[in-house]
């Protein structure tokens, strides 16, 4: 997956999920037509508590956002 991909899905990405923007993404091949990018970040509660935030995109080899999922 070139670099050029890479930072139009992390764009969207840091659009729709703020708590992990500036985190590279971990990049691993999901066969040979698409990629997993797995983003990890933090966000605080309302209450001072610290939530670990992991989103993983599922893209194909043009760049488009197949799936999205996210773990609190």
């Amino acid at each position: 997956m070139d670099r050029q991909t890479i930072t139009a899905v992390s764009r969207e990405v840091y659009h729709n999920f703020p708590e992990v923007k500036g985190s590279l993404p971990e990049v691993r091949p999901q066969g040979e037509a698409r990629n997993l990018l797995i983003f990890h970040g933090k966000s605080t509660t309302e209450d001072g508590r610290t939530i670990n935030r992991t989103v993983r995109v599922v893209v194909d080899v043009n760049g488009k956002i197949l799936k999205t999922s996210t773990s609190r």
